[in-house]
């Protein structure tokens, strides 16, 4: 059976430890797990996972998301994002899935869009 890239890429973990400051932005091909701060963007092919410590003011492109820290940008998941009961977002969101605990909280526009239902309108809308 064929592995997708995600599935070949998934044993490559980084991390930003907690009390690291970054200013700029990251792109990672494998996880990434971040509990210290990220002032800039982030683009991951893989999931990304936000630790209760963790604080991105930037926006989040990745295939997964958890998040248990903070965010204020706008975030894209390809798959499911995640927000934990101590999670803190301020901006919009477009995912396929999304899996709320109570005490998590949100302020921003969500809009969850299908990859199939995406490709099967571009395709349809192509041939006119």
């Amino acid at each position: 059976m064929a592995r997708t890239s995600y599935e070949m890429e998934s044993n490559t973990v980084n991390t930003l430890s907690n009390g690291t400051v970054i200013t700029g932005n990251i792109t990672a091909q494998g996880d990434f797990r971040l509990d210290g701060t990220l002032n800039g963007d982030i683009t991951i092919n893989g999931r990304l996972v936000i630790g209760e410590s963790g604080v991105i003011n930037g926006n989040i492109t990745c295939v997964y998301a958890d998040v248990d820290g903070s965010v204020k940008g706008n975030i894209n998941v390809k798959e499911q994002l995640s927000l934990r009961s101590t999670a803190s977002i301020k901006g919009d969101i477009i995912i396929n899935k999304l899996a709320i605990e109570p005490g998590a909280s949100f302020s921003g526009t969500c809009r969850m869009v299908d990859e199939l239902k995406k490709a099967e309108t571009t395709e349809s809308t192509e041939q006119y």
